[in-house]
């Protein structure tokens, strides 16, 4: 993936971002292969779907990556945003109250629908009709993107719609215990042999764990970024609900230390008689 899809003097990106380029060239493949497509059979609102949905995944993973799991230095999503590889303005929208899960920009512009209002993903599900419960922005084909409870966690319903950094770092998690889990396999691999040398016995059919644990993970990020196991999108959608109760909680804490140093008074120094 080049560094900058516009400009070919972008500077040589920072360290840490080699971190990020496997996917982030995975979801620009396809882009490119999604705008090829035939849109034969599609409405035109249809047809862009794919564009407004790479467009929130892809920024969603370099924000998430930064926020959220720590896993990329400040300049990293600083040149990440600077070299527009991701959609500053609709990263600049989660960080504000009501807007943590919002899929476009599009949908909150006034002007871009009748009657001044917004579009009908932004209403929360509790506040629907029956007949409103399965509609989609027409544009963004999102499917409810307000905060709160009770919203899907899947904005899009398919595989654009997933957190890839969660993806990414529930891979991770799962590679780092079967890489523990080998090491203690080969310790008492030679614990064994150990033993059998000091006690002269005969190497027998040694019974090992099958493997195969059908997780159901997926395949690796070389092959394919997506979460294609029911199992990995859990876990996934575990981590992502995990970190937005602590950064929930971290606001709230911050809100009663201020409420706590607000109610602090200077006690009256009271004069001996």
């Amino acid at each position: 993936m080049s560094a900058n899809r516009w400009d070919p003097k972008a500077r040589k990106p920072p360290a840490g971002f080699a971190y990020l380029a496997p996917v982030l060239s995975a979801l620009e493949n396809e882009l490119r292969d999604k705008v090829r497509e035939s849109n034969a059979g599609k409405r035109n609102t249809e047809s862009m779907w794919p564009v407004q949905q790479i467009n929130w995944q892809r920024s969603r993973y370099v924000y998430d990556m930064y926020y959220t799991y720590g896993k990329i230095s400040k300049k990293v999503y600083d040149y990440c945003i600077k070299n527009k590889l991701v959609d500053a303005a609709l990263i600049a929208k989660w960080k504000k109250p009501g807007y943590e899960r919002l899929c476009s920009t599009y949908v909150i512009n006034p002007s871009n629908y009748k009657f001044g209002t917004t579009s009908i993903c932004r209403v929360p599900l509790k506040d629907r009709s029956p007949e409103q419960m399965n509609a989609m922005d027409p544009t963004t084909g999102c499917r409810g993107c307000a905060s709160g409870e009770g919203q899907p966690r899947n904005i899009f319903g398919n595989k654009y719609g997933q957190n890839l950094a969660a993806v990414q770092v529930a891979r991770e998690k799962r590679m780092e215990q079967l890489e523990r889990k080998r090491q203690r396999e080969e310790e008492d691999e030679q614990s064994d042999e150990r033993d059998k040398r000091y006690a002269g016995g005969e190497e027998g059919d040694s019974e090992t764990d099958d493997d195969s644990d059908d997780d159901d993970y997926g395949p690796a990020p070389a092959a394919g970024i997506w979460a294609s196991g029911n199992k990995l999108q859990e876990e996934s959608e575990r981590l992502a609900e995990e970190a937005g109760k602590v950064d929930a909680n971290e606001e709230d804490n911050d809100e009663g230390d201020d409420d706590d140093d607000a109610q602090v008074q200077p006690k009256k120094k009271v004069k001996a008689s």
